[in-house]
This record gives structure tokens, C-alpha cells and sequence, in this order.
């Protein structure tokens, strides 16, 4: 499905993560209002937060943002963008949350860099109580982003949700990316 990588962002620096072309191809602002769409979360798990690019976008959404990472220098970038938020080294793999504890978890272009993106996965439902969202790069080759080796196909994410435990998927084609969601109905009454 996709080559395994050492934890941590392969980026190396807060500037190439921050860099312009790269934030208007995220589409920051839209990928965050797709991913709360339809729900009233109070708090939310950015899985990968990197410097927080994410993160940043939803605390001005006012919500109680917390982020983990591998990198502990990207963690320290984060804090400075997000001062209000909460900021830990961790790996997705292993999530150091109870069970429910954000109503959202977002993992943005950091799936296909884990090491076991079904553990990743279940870890994400596990801290999830209303919505796991994941933003990744489309199945196709591209100058920008990783190599078609690393890039996640659609029903390799279907598949993934369902072993995890997650409900029905839903997928959405942004411009260069791919955002999917899953509704945890079932864990919770919907907010």
C-alpha cells in the first residue's frame, strides 16, 4: 500500500511547511470548514500537527486545539502559532488521550508517513467521539507532494476506515487533495 518512513516530518523546516504555494495547495481554511461541517465540536486531536499550520486554523474556529507530533521541534513552532493550544510529542500510532476524548480528530497529509497506517487509524477512532477527518494527497503523480509509491488510494482508505471500526466514508476532491471523514455514530450522540 505505501512505503513505511521514520517518524517525523521529512519537510526538515518550519519554512518549507509554511511556504505559500504549499498553504494555498492545503487549502487550509476550506479543508477546516469541510472537516467541521455539519457538527458543534468543542475540541479537537491534530494528529501530525507539524508547525501547526492546521491547528492555527482551528483555534479560530475557537476551538480547544491540541496537537501531537513526532518532531519535537515542529511542536515548539505550533506552540508559537497556536499559544492556546496544547502541544505534546507523540506518534500516531500511539495516542496518549483516553478514549473520546475530542469530538474531532484530524490527521493532515500525515497518514501516508506513518508506520502502520491501521494503527494509526484505530488510534484515531479510539480518541475520536464524533469525527475523524484525514486530509491526503490524491492517487496520482504529481510534481508537488510525495512519490505515487507513498500516495494512498481511495479504496486503500475505504478499507482502512472500515478495519478501524470507523462508519461509512465520506470523500471529498478538493483541489489537489483528498479530504475523507467518518461519522463515529454510534460512540455518541451527535453534537
Amino acid at each position: 500500500m505505501h512505503k513505511p518512513h521514520a517518524h517525523g516530518h521529512r519537510f526538515g523546516n518550519i519554512e518549507r511547511l509554511r511556504a505559500p504555494e504549499r498553504l494555498e495547495r492545503l487549502e487550509v481554511g476550506r479543508v477546516v470548514d469541510l472537516a467541521l461541517d455539519g457538527i458543534h465540536p468543542r475540541t479537537m486531536l491534530d494528529v501530525g500537527t507539524g508547525s501547526g499550520v492546521f491547528a492555527e486554523e482551528f483555534a479560530r474556529h475557537e476551538l480547544t486545539v491540541t496537537g501531537i507530533d513526532a518532531n519535537a521541534g515542529m511542536l515548539n513552532s505550533a506552540r508559537g502559532y497556536v499559544p492556546g493550544g496544547f502541544f505534546l510529542q507523540a506518534i500516531a500510532e500511539d495516542i496518549p488521550f483516553a478514549e473520546n476524548a475530542f469530538d474531532v480528530v484530524f490527521l493532515g497529509v500525515v497518514l501516508h508517513e506513518t508506520d502502520d497506517l491501521l494503527k494509526t487509524m484505530q488510534e484515531a477512532r479510539r480518541v475520536a467521539r464524533v469525527r475523524v477527518a484525514v486530509l491526503e494527497w490524491p492517487y496520482q503523480a504529481e510534481e508537488f507532494g510525495p512519490g505515487l509509491e507513498e500516495r494512498l488510494r481511495q479504496e486503500d482508505m475505504e478499507l482502512l476506515g472500515k478495519q478501524a471500526g470507523l462508519g461509512p466514508i465520506e470523500v471529498i476532491p478538493l483541489q489537489k487533495l483528498m479530504l475523507y471523514r467518518w461519522e463515529e455514530r454510534g460512540k455518541h450522540e451527535k453534537i
